[in-house]
C-alpha cells in the first residue's frame, strides 16, 4: 500500500556502482512511496578507488534502472549531494539540496541515528544479501577479473562497459 503523504520519501547512497542490493531497496521503497528523492551521496567524488564513477555516471545508472523497471520519472528525483565529512552538520547539509521529504529510508545504523536525531522519521530497509550486493564487492570482482555482471542490473553492466569502468577501476587500484 502506497504512502498517501504529500511529502516524498528519501533514499541515499553512493551507488559506486548501482547494484542489485540498491535495486531491491528501491523496489521495496516504491511499494510504500508514491514519490521518492534519491540522493547520490559523495557526489563530488570520482576517479578514486572507492568512488570510481562520477555523479553523472551514477545518475545514468539509477535513471536507466528505474526506466527498465518501469518506474515513471514523475515518481522520483535524483539529486547529487557532495559530502562534507561532518556528521553533526550532515543532515542539515542534505536538506539544503533536496525538496522537503517525509520518511528517510536506510539500511545504515549511522544514517538512521543521524536523521532520527534531526527529528526525521526513519524506516529501516533490509540489506539484500549483504555483503554479496555491495559496491565494494562489485569493485573487488572487477579488479580480480571475476564475474561482476550478475551482481548489477543488466543496464548498469552495459553502462559500466560504455564508461570503460572496469579498466578505470583496475587502473585506480594499481
Amino acid at each position: 500500500m502506497l504512502n498517501k503523504m504529500k511529502l516524498p520519501g528519501l533514499f541515499l547512497g553512493r551507488f559506486q556502482p548501482f547494484h542489485n542490493g540498491h535495486l531491491h531497496a528501491l523496489k521495496e521503497i516504491f511499494q510504500k512511496e508514491e514519490k521518492l528523492i534519491i540522493v547520490i551521496g559523495s557526489a563530488q567524488a570520482s576517479y578514486t578507488p572507492n568512488n570510481p564513477f562520477s555523479a553523472s555516471e551514477r545518475f545514468q545508472m539509477i535513471d536507466g534502472v528505474l526506466e527498465e523497471i518501469e518506474i515513471p520519472c514523475s515518481r522520483y528525483w535524483i539529486v547529487p549531494v557532495p559530502d562534507i565529512h561532518n556528521y553533526p552538520r550532515w543532515v542539515s547539509h542534505v536538506k539544503q539540496f533536496v525538496p522537503p521529504f517525509g520518511m528517510f529510508y536506510t539500511g545504515s545504523d549511522t544514517s538512521a541515528k543521524l536523521f532520527q536525531d534531526h527529528g526525521v522519521p526513519v524506516s529501516r530497509i533490509s540489506l539484500f544479501e549483504k555483503p554479496l550486493y555491495s559496491g565494494k564487492e562489485v569493485r573487488r570482482r572487477m579488479i580480480a577479473g571475476e564475474e561482476w555482471q550478475p551482481v548489477v542490473p543488466q543496464i548498469v553492466a552495459k553502462l559500466i562497459e560504455r564508461f570503460d569502468g572496469v579498466e578505470r577501476i583496475k587502473s585506480l587500484n594499481d
